[in-house]
């Protein structure tokens, strides 16, 4: 695997900072992770190739790593593509459940656990995608999205903690935070997101893309590979440390 390099400076990372800088972005989290330094962006080729998995996953488990040193809210860790700016919402849909499923089985791979505060089946009501043992609701945005909010210049994969909802709940400031960004979102769109739902009333696998579907809709991940019998032993591992919160439930 690739040592995680810095991308701060690409014109893709300082075009999405500025996006989310925009006044009428709605989503206050992640201005507020932008303000305070903590939002990790990785600029990626192309989400219809894995052609950079094996940069993004090393990337995204040293993010892991450093929110466990200093697990301080509102962390993101965003991965950028330049392409293709083209894609429907159906194929932006997806791409990005085959760069799930392939970070998902180098996960497996390297013998990572699956995040035992939720569940690993898509089809479940409290399933979420983890990586480093770290459960992550994920935000896909791209250029033809419906939605607003979600409609940046090139495809986006933003992996948001779900120990920071659930620490935001303990500490009664989720709710509020929560309807300042739907109503933020209903002023920008003129209507609420139709797919928005809570952690553990149906899968938020259908809320990633932004695409709105269906009670027929399936998601299009396997699921997480068996671990091998034998923990692989890998050149790169990020440190090790306990984790710092309970977590029975969470919401997005």
């Amino acid at each position: 695997m690739q040592f995680p390099r810095d991308d701060q400076e690409h014109p893709r990372a300082q075009a999405f900072r500025d996006f989310i800088r925009n006044p009428p972005f709605p989503c206050v989290g992640a201005k507020s992770a932008l303000s305070r330094g903590r939002m990790k962006i990785v600029v990626a080729r192309d989400i219809t190739s894995g052609w950079d998995d094996m940069r993004i996953y090393p990337a995204l488990l040293a993010f892991v790593a450093r929110y466990r040193e200093a697990p301080d809210l509102f962390q993101s860790f965003a991965v950028v593509f330049e392409g293709p700016g083209d894609l429907s919402e159906e194929a932006f849909e997806q791409n990005l459940w085959a760069r799930a499923q392939s970070l998902t089985d180098k996960d497996a791979w390297l013998g990572q656990p699956h995040d035992a505060r939720v569940a690993d089946d898509p089809d479940n009501p409290h399933f979420s995608l983890s990586f480093g043992g770290e459960a992550f609701f994920v935000v896909g945005l791209h250029p033809n999205a419906s939605r607003p909010a979600r409609r940046f210049s090139s495809p986006v994969l933003v992996f948001n903690l779900h120990a920071q909802f659930e620490r935001l709940r303990a500490e009664g400031r989720y709710e509020k935070l929560r309807a300042s960004i739907l109503e933020r979102d209903e002023a920008l769109a003129g209507s609420l997101n139709p797919m928005l739902a809570r952690h553990g009333e149906s899968s938020e696998a259908r809320q990633y893309s932004g695409r709105v579907v269906g009670d027929e809709w399936r998601c299009p991940m396997q699921g997480r590979p068996a671990a091998p019998a034998t923990p692989v032993v890998d050149d790169w591992h990020p440190l090790a440390s306990p984790r710092d919160l309970t977590f029975p439930t969470s919401g997005a």
